[in-house]
C-alpha cells in the first residue's frame, strides 16, 4: 500500500510525467492517501477559480484511490519514514517522497 501525499496527488492529477511513470511502476499495488490530504485537495479547488471542473478532477482521481483516516500510530510511523528518506536522500527526490505504509486492521 502506497500512501501518496498532497503534492503527489496533485502531480497525479495535472499528469507529471515523471510521477505518472513511477506510479504505474507500482500500480499492482494500492494507493491511498490521507483524510488530510483529502482535505487539502478540496481546499485547493475551494480556492481555485474554475471551483466545479476541479472538484470534478479531484473526485475523478479519488475514484481509484482509498482514504485513510490517521491515528497516532499512523503519524508517528509516517514522521520515521519521511525522517529516514529525507536523512538518505537530503532533497526529498520525488521517487522517495512516495511513502509506503502497510496499515494494520
Amino acid at each position: 500500500m502506497y500512501l501518496l501525499d498532497t503534492n503527489h496527488c496533485s502531480y497525479l492529477i495535472n499528469n507529471n510525467p515523471q510521477v505518472v511513470a513511477t506510479a504505474r511502476s507500482y500500480a499492482q499495488d494500492p494507493f491511498g492517501i490521507s483524510i488530510i490530504s483529502y482535505g487539502e485537495l478540496l481546499y485547493m479547488t475551494e480556492k481555485s477559480e474554475r471551483r466545479e471542473m476541479n472538484l470534478q478532477v479531484v473526485q475523478a482521481f479519488l475514484t481509484e484511490i482509498d482514504i485513510y483516516l490517521i491515528n497516532k500510530e499512523i503519524a508517528e510511523i509516517y514522521s520515521q519514514m519521511k525522517n529516514r528518506i529525507f536523512r538518505q536522500n537530503g532533497d526529498l527526490p520525488i521517487i522517495s517522497f512516495i511513502f509506503t505504509l502497510y496499515f494494520l486492521s
